[in-house]
């Protein structure tokens, strides 16, 4: 089961708060403090006047797919609705054709999806469909050989043991949200095929099918999550010691790097790793 650390929280910078002043609807901008207005103002209006300056220098025919694509470009997503969706219990398990070394077919699905997601996303992370899934092999293997829906959703919940200090080597985490996500007061545990805990999972929570949900129990939703949280921080996953410190994250265990390099490797090449590859976690 991983075991998350807190992460610090990422800075903006004023200039980036100013950077986006004009993008602020004018009924917003008027109930700011009346000290940040005036020191902002010549700001907001050179932005304004440089963006009036590029539409008018733009030919007449394409002016309005320029403002378009600029809008575009300019609009925020609401994130996502961070909960576990109720599901009836009697879904059938997805019919989908296992891949390398028996990895079922709904995972890779989950786990290419992620893959494909966070390169147009963050590209400079590389991160491979086959790390992924060499998580997902350790953290529940893959939601327990794959009983899962065609949407990616386990048909019974996936939950880690709970963290109140009766199990050895695990770290003792009261409740954090409520019981919200883990289904449980008093202590936290992990939930989800990846393993995520709830503060954690509400940080990094995204949506991977697009259904405006981030559930920790989805395989789509985790795994792109996965992905976010092995990334941040700028690290590349094609740089083996940046790969290997990413991998921590989720369990400070070298062991545990260890299977899930092996793991990984294996579902990429289509070996199977050898004993020795898999120290005990």
């Amino acid at each position: 089961m991983g075991r998350h650390r807190k992460q610090s929280p990422a800075t903006v910078r004023r200039s980036s708060v100013l950077a986006l002043t004009g993008l602020v609807p004018a009924g917003f901008v008027a109930c700011a403090a009346a000290s940040d207005l005036d020191s902002d103002q010549s700001a907001v209006q050179q932005l304004l006047a440089d963006e009036q300056d590029a539409l008018a220098s733009r030919p007449a025919g394409g002016s309005i797919e320029f403002v378009e694509h600029s809008m575009a470009e300019q609009r925020s997503v609401a994130p996502p609705v961070v909960k576990t969706v109720a599901l009836p219990s009697n879904r059938e398990k997805a019919d989908l054709p296992a891949g390398n070394l028996g990895v079922p077919g709904v995972a890779i699905a989950a786990y290419q999806s992620a893959e494909r997601t966070l390169d147009a996303e963050n590209p400079d992370c590389n991160m491979p469909w086959n790390l992924l899934a060499g998580i997902g092999r350790v953290e529940s293997t893959h939601a327990f050989g794959g009983k899962a829906d065609s949407d990616g959703n386990p048909l019974s919940p996936v939950y880690g043991p709970v963290l109140d200090g009766s199990l050895s080597g695990n770290n003792v985490i009261h409740d954090s949200d409520d019981g919200a996500l883990d289904g449980l007061g008093g202590y936290d545990r992990a939930v989800g095929p990846m393993q995520f805990l709830p503060e954690t999972w509400k940080r990094y929570a995204a949506d991977g099918n697009r259904d405006g949900i981030a559930d920790p129990q989805n395989l789509y939703d985790a795994a792109l999550t996965a992905g976010k949280y092995l990334c941040a921080g700028g690290l590349n996953m094609r740089d083996l010691a940046q790969q290997s410190r990413a991998i921590l994250r989720y369990n400070n265990s070298m062991a545990y790097v260890a299977n899930v390099m092996a793991w990984s490797n294996s579902y990429g090449n289509g070996v199977a790793p050898k004993p020795a590859e898999l120290p005990r976690i």
